[in-house]
């Protein structure tokens, strides 16, 4: 097997003795890698790479933000794709592969099987996991500054979250008709077989945005006051402001139009899989 492993070794937990550590879980189940690639400092391997070089699989020990750049830019490839936990929600990681660690899972590689996911297509890309949009998509700022322990940073970022939360352009879901007419600080929307799970997160208090924030930095959303909306294959949204909407894509930041469509659809890539 031609195998290629992506890190990052800045992602979440990650270090270089970390990923050391998962290159020899490799190598003790007879699949060394072939090449190592750092994603900071090489970027994600593209789809023409990849077929060039005649990869069977690439490994990527990482968080979900880079695992989305990574598998992003493989959909109509013919080879598979290994997710490790490597970053700090590691979402797509448990969804495969439960609490399993980096070092478990490759140990059982022969056993892994493929299997297609569902995603999100949106107008800043694919989303793997989960979308939220909304003035609340700012606390990725703050989960910057915490990957990266720069305290100040944390402390000036969770400020303008907080005010951008509270006072940013809410965002109504304006097809279908879900939830309040006045809006959300965060629509969440959720991958699943069965359609995208919606969710809106408001607060009325300034101690509700500042719980809701907490859960945001651990994309623990749920423990935060949210409205649950049912399922949709399609959902428009739409910012009573006129503004742009603030993205938050698989963790990752990225500014939208005044109105942004969501779809679900199928992952054209295939990634393994642990069984139950």
């Amino acid at each position: 097997m031609h195998i290629w492993f992506c890190a990052n070794a800045a992602s979440g937990s990650n270090d270089d003795e970390a990923v050391r550590a998962v290159l020899e879980a490799f190598a003790s189940a007879g699949a060394s890698p072939a090449r190592v690639v750092d994603v900071p400092s090489h970027g994600a391997p593209s789809l023409d790479e990849v077929t060039r070089a005649g990869i069977d699989l690439i490994a990527v020990f990482a968080g979900d933000g880079t695992v989305n750049a990574v598998v992003g830019g493989l959909e109509g490839w013919g080879g598979k794709v290994l997710v490790l936990p490597g970053g700090t929600a590691n979402l797509l990681s448990r969804a495969l592969h439960g609490e399993r660690t980096a070092t478990e899972i490759v140990a059982a590689l022969p056993g892994l099987q493929p299997v297609r996911r569902p995603c999100i297509r949106t107008g800043a890309g694919l989303a793997l996991i989960e979308v939220l949009a909304g003035p609340g998509a700012i606390w990725s700022d703050v989960r910057e500054g915490l990957r990266d322990g720069d305290l100040p940073e944390i402390a000036a970022s969770s400020l303008t979250a907080i005010r951008q939360s509270t006072t940013g352009p809410l965002v109504a879901i304006a097809q279908p008709p879900l939830g309040k007419p006045e809006g959300y600080s965060g629509v969440r929307l959720e991958a699943t077989p069965e359609g995208m799970l919606v969710e809106g997160y408001g607060a009325e208090t300034i101690a509700d945005y500042v719980r809701q924030g907490l859960a945001l930095l651990r994309r623990d959303y749920r423990q935060g006051p949210h409205d649950d909306l049912g399922l949709a294959r399609e959902v428009l949204c739409r910012s009573l402001g006129g503004e742009p909407i603030g993205l938050m894509v698989d963790g990752e930041r990225h500014s939208g139009g005044a109105e942004e469509r969501f779809s679900l659809a199928e992952l054209a890539v295939d990634l393994l899989a642990s069984g139950p």
